[in-house]
């Protein structure tokens, strides 16, 4: 998060101190479950709404799932 002198900037995308959207983790898992590799979905995420989420971010989201099988 950039920081500015006075203390003043709030980002838009994301409450404070949250670093992930639910949103975006619940679209990782289910594109993790259609087959799409973690990289494209990386790629996909950054392309569409400017987040950058690591192959390796979105393979530990991805985790998530595997109880659920």
């Amino acid at each position: 998060m950039p920081r500015d002198r006075n203390g003043l900037f709030h980002q838009n995308t994301l409450p404070d101190y949250k670093q992930h959207s639910d949103v975006l983790e619940s679209m990782i898992i289910k594109l993790y479950s259609k087959g799409i590799t973690t990289r494209e979905i990386a790629d996909l995420i950054e392309k569409m709404y400017g987040s950058h989420y690591s192959p390796a971010l979105v393979s530990n989201i991805s985790k998530q799932m595997i109880p659920k099988v």
